[in-house]
């Protein structure tokens, strides 16, 4: 009955595959094909499977634990030692240091700045009233003196104005005085450049040479700045004095 069976499929398969054109070897790999598939089942796809999935865990075992090293290490190299956050905090000691320093010098040069300022702030205005005070100087040199016969009315006029000149004069020199604003000393002193401004040289055998013998104009520093410099006479030496030693030295 096996047989019969058997030979009844082999009839069927081949008229299926004569009317799809298709050759009559192919039944016999087909039908044996069918055989082997029906008897013994295939495991390969399953072992590849299984293999693909061990070598999917693995690389993913060896991916993290080659992460799990990488950040280790990173974390190892990220933390500082102790010298290193000694030697920074010594840099930031040193730069708090530094600008302390810098502030305080920053202050001492502001304060300094503005006490200048202060004491040379009217500069401007006292260098223009030392013609007024040139002015009345030369008023009060140029008046006549107070004669004896006061009764006339010519002469009571005339002191009376000369007193004004006198009583403005000595307000403003008292004016200066108060912004500590001092004449210059030059009336018999060696001649310094700085303070004196020389307009020419005259002989005198009473001064040594060099030597202010005459002031012109009065000269004014304010505090320790000059204002204004003194006009003076300057000394040389005397041509007489000067064949005299010739002449000695000749004789000699």
């Amino acid at each position: 009955m096996a047989k019969k069976n058997r030979t009844m499929e082999q009839k069927e398969s081949q008229e299926i595959l004569t009317s799809n054109n298709v050759p009559p070897n192919t039944a016999d790999t087909i039908q044996d094909t069918s055989t082997n598939s029906g008897d013994v089942p295939s495991s390969q796809p399953f072992e590849q499977s299984e293999l693909s999935g061990d070598n999917t865990s693995a690389d993913n075992n060896t991916s993290a634990d080659n992460n799990t090293s990488a950040d280790n290490n990173t974390s190892k190299e990220s933390t500082p030692t102790v010298e290193q956050l000694q030697a920074a905090l010594l840099a930031e000691k040193d730069r708090v240091l530094r600008l302390s320093a810098e502030f305080d010098n920053y202050k001492k040069r502001s304060s300094r700045e503005m006490a200048d300022f202060r004491k040379f702030a009217n500069e401007s205005v006292f260098r223009q009233l030392l013609t007024v005070v040139d002015n009345l100087e030369r008023a009060l040199s140029s008046a006549p003196l107070k004669s004896k016969s006061s009764e006339k009315e010519q002469d009571l006029q005339n002191s009376a104005v000369i007193q004004g000149v006198e009583m403005t004069y000595k307000d403003i020199i008292k004016l200066f005085e108060a912004f500590n604003v001092k004449p210059v000393d030059a009336q018999g002193k060696p001649f310094d450049p700085a303070f004196h401004q020389a307009v020419s040289q005259q002989e005198s055998e009473q001064y040594p040479e060099n030597t202010v013998i005459a002031e012109l104009q009065k000269g004014y520093i304010l505090h320790d700045r000059l204002l204004r410099p003194s006009m003076v006479v300057v000394s040389k030496a005397s041509t007489n004095n000067n064949t005299a030693n010739n002449t000695v030295v000749d004789t000699e």
